[in-house]
Formats: C-alpha cells, structure tokens, sequence
C-alpha cells in the first residue's frame, strides 16, 4: 500500500474499538509489558482520555479498507514526578503541556510515512489550541525504530540510561511547536 492509500483523521466513537486494538497489541507485542493498568489505563477508555476532553484528541490511520492501522493520541498531562525525573516534570507543566502518547503502527504498515503523518496532526491541533507551550513524549529505546524515528523529529531533553544509579529505560523528547 502506498502512503496516499491511507487517511489520517480524528477517531470517532466508532473507531475506538480498533484504535484500543491496536494500542493493545503494540503493548503486548512491542513493549513486551502487557496491559499495566498505571501505564496503560487511557487505553481502556479512549472516549474519556481522548475524545471527551476539548484540549485532547486521537487521530487514527485508516487504510483503504476502512481499517484502523495506527493511532496517535495528544493530551495535556505534563509527565509525572515520580516516576519520571524531577527537572522533566517541571519543565513540562500540565496544562500548558501538549504530550504525544500512542503514537503506534501496525508492523505490517510501517515505514510508509504514517507515524510521521500522524505526529503533524498532533502538531497542528497544539498549534491550534493556542494555550500550549510545549510539546514533549518520551519513548522506550528497546522499542525497535522509536528512538531513531524520535531522534528526526524532536530533541532528547533527558536519557535515562545515562542516570548514575540507572532510571527507568525512557528518553524524553521536547519536540518543535509548529
């Protein structure tokens, strides 16, 4: 499938179940984790996490038979401290924070643009909503191509691995306003 055979747009109600699924699998599968309820619980109900909340929102990737193959997902929760780095949390306060979550493609959909598609939706409803000031996701390395393809778009604010006394195996991103 080439990359204009897909569409990206808002998750209505009616893609939440697919959206859910994916998010899911990439959990189980690319994480190696399975569903943690203090990680994960937005997954479970997308509508309230996403949809409901004016300053929030969930894009999907729809291929050319209407399936659900990626999703994308903004909120304005700034990371929290613990578990994440005292000096992360402060500089990217809730509220004026806009932070990439779920940004996840099916395997059999990857490299044909669409997670970087989907980042530029993200961007432009921050861009939109006036009220943010930044931008920030952090991602798991281990995960295979997360970093590097995080490395093209934003700047590494803070590495984990190179804590003394090891953090957890997370780097932080701020990513360019539009």
């Amino acid at each position: 499938m080439r990359e204009h055979d897909y569409s990206i747009r808002p998750a209505t109600p009616a893609d939440l179940d697919a959206a859910r699924a994916v998010m899911l699998d990439t959990v189980y599968r690319d994480f190696g984790t399975g569903y943690v309820p203090r990680w994960h619980g937005d997954i479970i109900d997308l509508a309230a996490a996403y949809l409901t909340p004016a300053r929030h929102t969930l894009v999907v990737a729809v291929d050319g038979t209407g399936e659900v193959v990626a999703t994308g997902a903004l909120d304005s929760r700034g990371p929290a401290h613990p578990p994440n780095p005292a000096h992360v949390a402060e500089r990217y306060p809730s509220g004026v924070t806009a932070q990439l979550r779920r940004v996840y493609v099916r395997p059999e959909h990857r490299r044909r643009g669409l997670a970087r598609r989907i980042v530029d939706e993200l961007l432009a409803f921050a861009a939109a909503d006036g009220g943010y000031r930044a931008v920030y996701l952090h991602t798991d390395p281990a995960v295979t191509g997360a970093e590097p393809f995080w490395r093209s778009l934003a700047k590494v604010v803070h590495d984990e691995r190179e804590d003394t006394g090891g953090g957890q195996n997370v780097v932080h991103f701020d990513v360019p306003m539009p």
